[in-house]
C-alpha cells in the first residue's frame, strides 16, 4: 500500500453498492437515497472517533445531504478545521482508515480525501476547510438554502440531470458547469 492508496473496502462497505460509490471521473445522478444520512452518520462517528481532537465540525455537505434532491452518489462531508496546521495531524490517521490524500484543491474543495468502495470507485469525499474560509460557510448556506426551498432545489435537480448527458465522463466539467447557479445561489 503507497502512503497515499487505501485499503480494500470492508465488508459492510462492498454490501453500499448500488447505494453509494461512483467510478471516478464518471458523472451519473441518482434519485435521493434515504440511507445516504445514515451512511454520513456512521463515517461522522469514526472520524469523530479518529480525528475529532483535531477538528471543529463535521457536516454532511453536498446534494447527498439535501432530502429529496437527486445527485451523484457520494457522500461529501465537510471538516472544519481551526487552521491549515491541523491538516497533517488528521492525515495519519484518515490514510489508517483507508482513505487515499488527494491533495490540497484549494478553493475548489479544500484539502481532499477519498474512500473507495472498490478500486476507483468513489463512495466518500473528505473536504477539510479552515472554519475562516469562505468555503466552510458556503457548503453549509448552500445545502441549508437546498433543504429550505423545494423550487430551489426542484431547479438545482433538474440542472445536474441535464448536465450529467453532457458530462458523463468529466466530473471537473459537470462540477464547473453547476458554478454559475451555486454562485447565485449563495449571492
Amino acid at each position: 500500500m503507497s502512503d497515499r492508496g487505501a485499503r480494500p473496502p470492508r465488508g459492510d462497505e462492498q454490501e453500499l453498492t448500488g447505494v453509494i460509490g461512483l467510478p471516478r471521473d464518471t458523472v451519473r445522478v441518482v434519485p435521493y437515497h434515504d440511507a445516504w444520512p445514515a451512511l454520513f452518520e456512521r463515517k461522522a462517528a469514526v472520524l469523530r472517533e479518529h480525528i475529532g481532537n483535531l477538528v471543529v465540525d463535521i457536516h454532511h455537505v453536498g446534494s447527498t445531504s439535501v432530502p429529496g434532491l437527486d445527485a451523484k452518489p457520494i457522500i461529501d462531508i465537510g471538516i472544519a478545521l481551526e487552521s491549515l496546521a491541523s491538516i497533517p495531524p488528521c492525515r495519519r490517521p484518515l490514510l489508517d482508515l483507508g482513505y487515499i490524500d488527494r491533495g490540497d484543491g484549494g478553493s475548489n474543495g479544500g484539502y481532499l480525501f477519498v474512500r473507495e468502495i472498490a478500486p476507483a470507485v468513489r463512495a466518500f469525499h473528505l473536504h477539510l476547510v479552515t472554519t475562516d474560509d469562505p468555503q466552510w460557510k458556503n457548503y453549509l448556506r448552500f445545502r441549508d438554502g437546498l433543504r429550505a426551498d423545494a423550487a430551489l432545489r426542484e431547479r438545482y435537480g433538474a440542472l445536474k440531470r441535464e448536465l450529467q448527458a453532457t458530462f458523463a465522463h468529466d466530473r471537473r466539467g459537470y462540477t464547473r458547469a453547476k458554478s454559475d447557479f451555486i454562485r447565485g445561489v449563495l449571492a
